[in-house]
């Protein structure tokens, strides 16, 4: 009778274990790696914050801080947050380090687990994880377009290719509180519920992402930021759009598009990819021109993104593409007894100081067992090793695509490996 667990993950907390962490971590490596060609540093953040950090940072009329955030007292009585997003954790610890006292623009990028209390659907957790950078500091159009082309880039560079960029701009403070005015006239004109008009009297853009269809049907006719956008605001949507243009980004303008967030400003972005049904959304980001200032920081720009690592893999998953090896290894050893499995602890640590991934059959299987386990381990070759291989010196070595096998001096099996593997 087969032994169950009393315990299982949290409800919409997925795991990811072998091999299909794989694919996992080669989406997380792949968008992480367009980054890093771009100059962008490593910044590990912490898992929680104060909670003001984000009340303020993301704002207090989003879902996300009224109705997602895992909020609760320390042991010193004080209010920390998990982390909903990472932008907000980024601008605390540039400010707290002095990192916008230095070269600009500054360049960051970071991964890991985010945390929002939603109803948990496919693509949907409550432990989302994320790849995403800022670039702090420049307020160039030619650095907006950066940041959106590395996103393009690492997702192209996973194979995927089904999804499209949209983008508008949600002006600078030349405009938006003429248009807020204006919204606001037009919204307060509509029947809307108590909730929603009080969403309206904080943050107005908010009513524009409703998802009730009601409530679209009622806004499908409200003036659009897009439309009231001041020269500068507009010279700089503009010049964004030809730097897309000119590097062969594709994207489209959607100027109802509307984020998450409310620190964003001009330039604002989001990939769809139509696979994933009703959570299309598998990274966005934008510009957020008063974050720094807001949070007690200089009152310098910033630009950047998040990308969703599991959303990307079922984009993949929905185009029939994959980016992960599931291989564990590249290279299976075999021991036949005793001394056999001496000699080959060794050289399984000679193969892995040149960089080759070995692992090994223990518990003195026999050969059809640890051949299996071979089979199963995804490797390129199998080391087979005996008593009287080692009176020979040599070593039985099966590429296991072809199933051939040949005997390879002990003394040169590293460098035929490391040869056959292309290393």
């Amino acid at each position: 009778m087969t032994k169950t667990s009393s315990f299982s993950a949290p409800k919409g907390i997925p795991d990811y274990v072998p091999p299909g962490s794989a694919e996992f971590v080669a989406v997380r490596d792949g968008l992480v790696r367009a980054a890093r060609l771009a100059g962008y540093g490593h910044i590990e953040l912490p898992v929680f914050e104060d909670t003001g950090l984000f009340t303020r940072g993301v704002g207090e009329s989003t879902d996300v801080v009224t109705k997602e955030m895992y909020t609760f007292p320390d042991r010193g009585d004080r209010s920390v947050t998990l982390r909903p997003e990472g932008t907000a954790g980024v601008m605390r610890a540039v400010i707290e380090h002095g990192l916008d006292r230095g070269q600009l623009p500054v360049k960051l990028c970071y991964s890991g687990p985010f945390f929002r209390y939603e109803r948990p659907q496919a693509g949907r957790y409550r432990q989302l994880q994320q790849v995403g950078i800022e670039a702090i500091g420049v307020d160039d159009p030619a650095l907006d377009a950066e940041v959106i082309a590395i996103a393009d880039a690492g997702f192209r560079g996973l194979g995927l290719d089904g999804f499209r960029l949209e983008i508008t701009s949600l002006g600078d403070e030349t405009c938006r509180p003429q248009y807020r005015e204006l919204l606001q006239e037009f919204l307060f004109g509509l029947p809307l519920d108590e909730q929603t008009r009080r969403r309206a009297e904080l943050n107005p853009l908010r009513v524009l992402d409703d998802k009730r269809r009601e409530v679209r049907a009622m806004t499908a006719d409200a003036p659009l930021m897009i439309d009231h956008l001041s020269e500068s605001a507009k010279a700089h949507f503009e010049q964004v759009l030809g730097h897309l243009d000119a590097l062969g980004v594709p994207y489209v303008v959607n100027p109802r598009m509307v984020r998450g967030l409310d620190y964003y400003t001009k330039t604002t972005f989001e990939f769809v990819h139509d696979g994933l049904g009703a959570q299309s959304g598998i990274g966005g980001g934008g510009r957020y021109d008063g974050l720094m200032a807001e949070l007690g920081g200089q009152p310098l720009s910033g630009i950047g993104f998040g990308l969703g690592v599991d959303r990307t893999m079922l984009a993949l998953e929905a185009e029939g593409k994959s980016a992960g090896n599931p291989a564990r290894c590249e290279v299976f050893g075999v021991p036949l007894g005793e001394a056999a499995q001496h000699r080959m602890v060794v050289l399984a640590a000679q193969l892995r100081s040149a960089g080759v991934r070995v692992d090994l059959a223990y518990g003195g299987r026999g050969v059809k067992g640890a051949m299996k386990a071979a089979d199963r381990s995804g490797a390129k070759f199998t080391m087979v090793l005996g008593d009287r291989d080692l009176v020979d010196s040599t070593i039985g070595l099966k590429d296991m695509a072809t199933g051939e096998q040949r005997q390879v001096p002990l003394g040169e099996v590293v460098g035929v490996l490391r040869a056959s593997l292309g290393g």
